[in-house]
């Protein structure tokens, strides 16, 4: 190992200690930093070899953050994506069951909505709409949304 590479696995191990990085956030962040791919890829095999580096367990990280913050699926695998994780390829990683983990989809749904709404009627078609498109907006799907707001309270 050449001092470069050193140099490539010291700064890897630096992000690793503050929080879990994808493959691709790490060779972006290598890269802004001036280490090339080709020099940077060998080194993240051997930190994923090691277990330093594990795109399932930063899947589960960021996944379990963002239902916390009430995002729904579709959000949540999008964002995913966006950053380098391809779910049909971790198979260890189960979005599904992280959201059984804290009451399921629908009890992440309602919290969402009971926060901004409350428990109140749904006045109008036109409300209804506008509380959909939030709640499109936060990843749910259309068939939670409807068996939600047909559930709740005196809706219109």
């Amino acid at each position: 190992m050449d001092q470069t590479d050193a140099n490539i696995r010291a700064e890897c191990l630096r992000l690793l200690t503050g929080r879990e990085h994808s493959r691709k956030e790490l060779l972006h962040k290598l890269a802004i930093k001036g280490f090339t791919r080709e020099r940077s890829e060998p080194i993240l095999e051997a930190l994923t070899a090691e277990k330093w580096q594990s795109d399932a367990r930063y899947a589960e990280s960021y996944a379990r953050s963002r239902i916390l913050k009430g995002y729904g699926p579709a959000f949540i695998a999008y964002e995913l994506g966006q950053r380098g994780i391809d779910l049909e390829k971790t198979p260890s990683f189960d979005l599904e069951a992280l959201a059984e983990s804290v009451g399921g989809w629908m009890a992440v749904l309602r919290q969402v909505y009971l926060k901004k709404y409350g428990d109140g009627p749904v006045p109008n078609r036109n409300e209804w709409a506008k509380r959909s498109r939030f709640l499109l907006q936060r990843g749910f799907t259309n068939a939670m949304i409807t068996h939600l707001l047909k559930n709740t309270s005196n809706t219109f």
